[in-house]
C-alpha cells in the first residue's frame, strides 16, 4: 500500500504564497552528514553511476526529490513539477506550476530550483536529487558552468548552486524516463495550473497509481 504521512482528504491541495506556507512536519531537518555533493570533492566531478531504469527508494533518514520539466514544442509553453518521497516510498510533498514560454532546459532547471527551495524552506538537509535530463544532472553533479551557456540557464544554475550550499548531505543521479514518471505526472499537471500548487501529505488523484507502482518496485 502507498503510505502517506497524515490522513487528509485525497487530492488536497495547498496554494503556497509565501513559500513558508509550504512547510511540512514543522520544518525539521532530516539527519545529514557533510556539506556538498556525495561522492565528490572540490577537485573535480565524481564518477557517475549508470542510469537506473526504475525508481529507487532513499535510505532511512533521507528524502528523495524527483523533478521534471514539460515543454510543449508547438507553443513553447512550459511547466514544472516534482515530488518528495521517503525511504518507504511514502508521499511527502509534490509541486506543479506553469512557467510560460521556456526551453526544455529552462523548464528542467526551474523544476530543480523549485524543489530545492522547498527543501530549504522545510528544513530538509539530507536530500537525494534525481531527474531524467542528463545535461542538467551532469551540470549539477560536476558543478560545471561550462555545460550551461544560455543566459537564462546560467541564471537558474547560479540560483541552484546557492541552494545546494544550504544542504548538508546531497547526492544527484540520472534516471530514465520510466523511473521519473511521477515527477513527469506533476509537471503535466502544471500546464493546467492557474497558480503554483503544492500538495502536502496526500497526492493528487492523477499520480496515485504511479506512486503505488514505484513504492512496489514495478
Amino acid at each position: 500500500m502507498l503510505r502517506v504521512h497524515r490522513p487528509l482528504v485525497t487530492g488536497s491541495m495547498l496554494l503556497c504564497h509565501p513559500l513558508s506556507a509550504c512547510l511540512v512536519g514543522g520544518g525539521r531537518a532530516a539527519p545529514g552528514g557533510r556539506r556538498g555533493l556525495r561522492g565528490g570533492d572540490n577537485n573535480g566531478p565524481s564518477r557517475p553511476e549508470p542510469s537506473a531504469s526504475t525508481w529507487r527508494k532513499p535510505e532511512p533518514g533521507r528524502l528523495k526529490l524527483n523533478f521534471d520539466g514539460s515543454s510543449r514544442h508547438a507553443s513553447r509553453r512550459a511547466s514544472i513539477g516534482g515530488v518528495y518521497r521517503d525511504h518507504e516510498g511514502g508521499f511527502v510533498l509534490g509541486y506543479a506550476e506553469r512557467i510560460g514560454a521556456a526551453t526544455s532546459s529552462v523548464a528542467e532547471l526551474a523544476a530543480l530550483r523549485r524543489g530545492l527551495e522547498l527543501a530549504v524552506a522545510n528544513g530538509w538537509r539530507s536530500v537525494w536529487v534525481e531527474g531524467d535530463a542528463m545535461a542538467v544532472v551532469d551540470a549539477v553533479r560536476s558543478r560545471a558552468r561550462v555545460r550551461v551557456r544560455a543566459p537564462e540557464d546560467l541564471r537558474l544554475f547560479g540560483e541552484i548552486e546557492k541552494l545546494l550550499l544550504l544542504l548538508d548531505d546531497m547526492s544527484v543521479s540520472h534516471v530514465r524516463r520510466g523511473g521519473n514518471r511521477v515527477a513527469h505526472g506533476f509537471a503535466k499537471l502544471g500546464h493546467g495550473a492557474a497558480r503554483p500548487r503544492v500538495w502536502r501529505d496526500v497526492p493528487p488523484d492523477e499520480v496515485i497509481r504511479l506512486l503505488q507502482r514505484d513504492a512496489e518496485g514495478r
